[in-house]
Formats: structure tokens, sequence, C-alpha cells
């Protein structure tokens, strides 16, 4: 006989992702007998174990993280399916369509036969889907978001770590202003790292060349996650725009520097803390813009700098 199972769709990115670690752990505690798989991409497995709350990934994805056409599921139907992927319909209907014995979603009028709490914009995220299982009997904490510290020593213990891309080029900060950041960090003596994802290489070589950098502080190419994981929790602080290295650091308790625009902070910053400051001027705009938002470009150099004098320094790691 199989073991009861939960399937969750969160077929997204590795921000997205940890943005829904309270809701994961949430529902591991509330389905302790249950089986969680987790619908995301297969290169997002070693993030899914990290957390401690899913016990398997069935590979998920679509382009532009859309809702996937279809699922791999095989077996009897999921006991419970929820979807952290969306306000629907489409993720709805994909889960529906695999006639789950309860369905936890929030409420959307092009399917009204599923009940659930109404869809806020202006909701952080970590707050949205623990509001939605909240809903359904569930109790969830928005703060139960850390990750263990990686057994892997850091590849640049102590530095400060740089991250020029992000997911959108709206979310882009300039390159030679991280530049500018790295010489006077570089200035005072500081070790400065410059990290990148896939398809970010020329982003990394442009911010390499500027600042100077030796070979052995650059990490492009998208680090495997056990080693940028590593680095990001032995760093001395992380400064990058709205992305998933910033939700990474926040899960070390590595200090944070994130610069926010077009989207502001109040949907996917960090949860207040004096160790991580995030950097706005507002207004909102477009997030799906082909360049670097106003609002972002209002930040400047100095900015940052400042932002870093003032955190406090890392957490030592716990024996």
């Amino acid at each position: 006989m199989t073991s009861p199972r939960v399937l969750v769709l969160r077929a997204l990115g590795l921000g997205d992702l940890l943005a829904g670690v309270p809701a994961l752990r949430a529902l591991r505690r509330g389905f302790p007998g249950h089986e969680i798989v987790l619908a995301a991409p297969a290169a997002l497995a070693p993030v899914a174990e990290a957390t401690g709350a899913v016990d398997r990934l069935l590979p998920a994805s679509a382009p532009g993280r859309g809702v996937p056409r279809a699922l791999g599921w095989t077996g009897p139907p999921p006991d419970v399916a929820v979807d952290l992927h969306g306000n629907g319909p489409p993720s709805h209907r994909l889960l529906q369509a695999l006639r789950p014995a309860r369905l936890f979603a929030f409420a959307h009028p092009d399917t009204p036969d599923i009940e659930g709490p109404a869809w806020y914009r202006d909701e952080h995220e970590r707050d949205r889907w623990c509001r939605l299982l909240d809903f359904h009997g569930v109790d969830a904490d928005p703060a139960d978001l850390r990750l263990p510290r990686p057994d892997a020593p850091s590849p640049a213990p102590g530095a400060v770590v740089l991250h020029p891309g992000a997911g959108a080029p709206a979310r882009c900060w300039p390159v030679e202003r991280y530049a500018a950041v790295a010489s006077a960090l570089r200035g005072r003596g500081l070790r400065v790292v410059a990290t990148g994802g896939a398809g970010e290489d020329d982003l990394v070589a442009r911010l390499a060349k500027e600042a100077r950098l030796p070979d052995t502080d650059v990490f492009s190419g998208g680090l495997p996650f056990h080693r940028l994981s590593a680095l990001v929790a032995g760093a001395r602080a992380v400064v990058s725009g709205d992305t998933g290295i910033a939700h990474l650091a926040v899960a070390h308790a590595t200090p944070t520097v994130t610069l926010f625009g077009p989207v502001p902070p109040s949907h996917w910053g960090p949860p207040p803390h004096p160790r991580h400051l995030a950097l706005w001027h507002g207004p909102e705009g477009d997030p799906h813009a082909r360049r670097p938002d106003p609002a972002l470009l209002r930040i400047t150099p100095d900015d940052v700098l400042d932002a870093l004098h003032r955190l406090p320094p890392p957490e030592e790691p716990a024996p």
C-alpha cells in the first residue's frame, strides 16, 4: 500500500522556492505521514532537499516560468494538491486534472468550484502562501525560512559577494555601479567576489574587468547549488538585486543589501532585521521592461556603500 501523498506545485525559480519554504515546512508538519512531492524545475532538487520539507521532486517547468502543460504524476490521485504557483486558473486546472481528494488554492472567478481565500496583489510572497495554508487549517509561520549551514567550506570565506544579474532586465542595476562598489570595497582591504547565474557570464566578465577582480574571485556560469550555498553562507555580505541569491543569503542569515525596483520590498523583500537592508526609492514600475527600472536607477553606489557600512557582522555558525 502506497503512502498518502501531498503534491505541491511551484514550478518557478530559486528565489520563488526559497520564499515558499515556510509553506513547505508547514505542510511537512501538517501532514507528517504523507510523502511531500514538489513539482518544480529539476535543477532545484538540491534546494528542495536542503529545506528538509520535501521527500521527492517531480520535474516540472515551462518557458517564462509559466504553468506546465502537464505533470508526470503516476499512481493514485494526490490526497492533497497545493497550488503555490499563482492565483490560477491554469495552475488550478492543472492540479484539478489529477483529481486530488483536496485542493488548496486561492479563489478565482474562473474556477468557482474551488474554495479558497481571496488573492491580494499587495501581499508579501511568504505571507501569501502561509495565509493560504492557514485558510485550509494548516498552521504556517512566515519566519520559518532558514536553511542548515552547508557542510562544504566556502570558496571565498569572508568576501563581499556582488551578483549583478537578475531574472529580468528591469531588475538589473548597471554593471558599472557594481564595479564602483567593488573598487571602493577593495580599496578598504575587503575581498570582493562576483557571481552570476546561467546566461550571465557577460555581466560577470564586465564587472570583473571594470573592478579588476582576479580570476580567483570570479564565479560565473551558474555555480552548483552546494557551492553557491557555501559561498553565500560564508560571506561577509551579499549585494544583489531582487533575485534568488538574495533569498539564499536570507536563508543563511548572511547580511544583505538588496536593490529593489521595479517591485517594492513589501512584495519580495527580506524579513525585518538589522542584517538585511532593502534599498528602494519607488515608485513601483513595470517588471517586464527591457531596461533597468527608473526606481532602481535612483540607487547610487554611495547608497550601497553606506548600507554595507551599517550592516552588523555575520552571525557565527552554530556549533
